[in-house]
């Protein structure tokens, strides 16, 4: 095994039989450890962690609900710690143009003379936003010119604020997703992206209105109603939370969080 300061997320689970891979992601969630690694086989947990991780085993060994453990920990936790999802969620990217995503026109609002030539930039951008760092500054500054072409094509938006979120670089995703927004109210992925960045900002009150909106666009996405679950049980309104996790296990019952969501339903 390897050594406690430095103990993988396999051994955890080893250690400690009563946690699951998503109670840990979900403590992660809340920011009450904070493991190295980026993907679920290289999670790291160090010492400081091992404290809490031990806390929440045992309770859960003594029957008690996830739920209340997690509560417990938050009480105990000194300060507020902002929540961080950039581990776990995945920006909504716009992999095709659509009418209303690339045509102002289908909005009431006249159309560009260089709308083709903004069509033909995005594509030529999405086709290298692939995730590749090589290439995501060329594709970066494809929807840059595409919006000067274009200053409404939205799906231009929302993907430059991604990649500008997937840098670290907040305030400029922040601002290209309400811009978005204001172009396209009824548009899914600019708020669902909108509310993770506020999520980083620990601006969670406005993140629940964002993850709201978004909903309202697309009352099936699962994860847009976990995320927002996981927003109001942390600011205190678990009865507010419970539709979306139930939400969650309906439209996902196979889903990563399908356990977690089950547990949060029926332990009340």
């Amino acid at each position: 095994m390897s050594d406690p300061s430095d103990l993988s997320a396999r051994d955890v689970l080893a250690r400690y039989p009563t946690l699951r891979d998503d109670h840990l992601r979900y403590l992660e969630k809340w920011g009450l450890v904070r493991p190295a690694g980026k993907s679920g086989v290289a999670r790291s947990y160090d010492f400081a962690d091992l404290a809490v991780i031990r806390q929440t085993a045992s309770a859960l060994a003594e029957g008690r609900p996830f739920r209340a453990v997690v509560r417990q920990l938050e009480a105990e936790r000194s300060g507020q710690l902002a929540l961080d999802f950039r581990h776990e969620t995945r920006s909504a990217r716009i992999l095709t143009l659509t009418p209303r995503a690339s045509r102002p026109e289908e909005r009431g609002e006249p159309a560009p003379g260089n709308v083709s030539k903004a069509e033909a930039l995005f594509h030529e951008a999405s086709s290298l936003d692939t995730g590749d760092e090589t290439s995501r500054a060329r594709a970066a500054d494809l929807y840059r010119q595409a919006l000067v072409a274009d200053p409404c094509l939205v799906a231009a938006l929302i993907n430059l604020g991604n990649l500008h979120y997937a840098d670290g670089r907040l305030p400029e995703a922040l601002a290209l997703y309400e811009q978005a927004t204001n172009l396209a109210p009824d548009f899914f992925e600019a708020h669902y992206n909108l509310a993770n960045v506020l999520h980083d900002a620990g601006r969670l009150a406005e993140a629940t209105e964002a993850y709201n909106a978004a909903l309202a666009a697309d009352q099936t996405h699962a994860d847009a109603h976990f995320y927002l679950a996981v927003t109001v049980e942390k600011l205190g309104e678990s009865a507010e939370a419970r539709p979306h996790w139930q939400a969650y296990r309906s439209l996902a019952p196979e889903g990563a969080w399908a356990e977690l969501a089950r547990e949060f339903t029926e332990n009340t």
